[in-house]
Parts: structure tokens; sequence; C-alpha cells
């Protein structure tokens, strides 16, 4: 069967055509699934929110304006599930003081996971606390902005920032301890 457009895939969803509903999910889980690994801690974890975010995907559809890819916008609704999945856990964000004072180093253009295979990078940062998961996904992934990072996770701009700096903190220490055994 030819893959269908975008506007087909909608349409067809829209009218609940089962086959439609089936290509929608067969096109875009894997890809999904792979942006949900990076926020989950394992496997089963991004099961469930790719679940959850296809249910959402499915209910929400009919607001999709096709401004942009469904790509984009089923990936922004995947993201949002991943997020709304964190919160839900107790300890998402650990405690932080406001981390003004290291602020500069912040701002490196050392990439310390430049030489890393995908795999192994994931299987890095699936190691990470949720929240240092969470924040250093958004940021260092998906582009956002630390004001946009605390808007979303309803934390302090100083918040997210520490939790970046301590998720590579954290990545260089599992790094250097994966090299040095």
């Amino acid at each position: 069967m030819q893959q269908l457009t975008d506007q087909e895939l909608v349409m067809g969803v829209l009218q609940g055509t089962p086959s439609h509903q089936a290509a929608l999910y067969k096109q875009y889980s894997v890809p999904m699934f792979r942006v949900l690994l990076r926020f989950a801690r394992d496997r089963a974890e991004a099961e469930d929110m790719l679940q959850e975010g296809f249910i959402r995907v499915y209910r929400d559809l009919g607001q999709f304006r096709g401004d942009g890819a469904l790509g984009g916008w089923i990936r922004r609704i995947m993201v949002n599930t991943a997020l709304s999945h964190l919160r839900k856990q107790r300890d998402f964000l650990r405690d932080t003081s406001d981390f003004t004072p290291f602020e500069n180093r912040f701002r490196t253009d050392e990439d310390f996971a430049a030489n890393l295979d995908a795999e192994t990078l994931l299987k890095y940062l699936q190691q990470l606390p949720p929240g240092y998961r969470a924040v250093f996904n958004l940021y260092a992934i998906e582009g956002f902005s630390h004001d946009e990072i605390a808007e979303q996770l309803g934390i302090s701009t100083g918040t997210s920032k520490s939790q970046l700096f301590k998720a590579r903190e954290y990545l260089k220490r599992i790094l250097d301890k994966s090299f040095i055994t």
C-alpha cells in the first residue's frame, strides 16, 4: 500500500477509518518511540508514554490545522505526554537552589557526547534522574530555552539551569566511570 499523505491520514482518522488509524500509528510510532525513549527510564516506560501519546493524538487530531508537518505536531504531543508522565512522579525534580553563581558553566561548547553512538547515549540518558533527563532533553535535543522549560515544567528558570548543569555533570561522571572500567 502506498504511503498516505498527512492530509489523507488526518481525514481518514477523523472519519474513523481503522486502516487510516493503523497507517498513522505505523508511520509515526517508531520515530515517536525514539523521542520518548530519551525521556523514559526504560523501554516499558516509553511504551506506556507512546500508548498514552497516541490516545491523545487520536483524541485531538481535529485540532491539527495543517500549518506545519503532522510529524511535528505529533512530536509535540509526545513530548508533552512524556512531561506529563514525569510530572506525576514524586521525585521528578531534585531539590535545587538557584544556580546563578554557576551561570558561566552552562555556556560551554564542550560536547562530551559527540563521539557516542545513539544507543550508548540513550543508555546513559536513561540513567539520569527524571528531572535531569527531562531538562537535558528539552534543552539540548528539543531546543527549548530555559524560560520555556520553566513554563512547561512549572519550575523557575534557575531550577531549569541547575537541572541542566547537574545533568551534564552526571553524564560526565557516567562517561568517566565507563571509560575507567
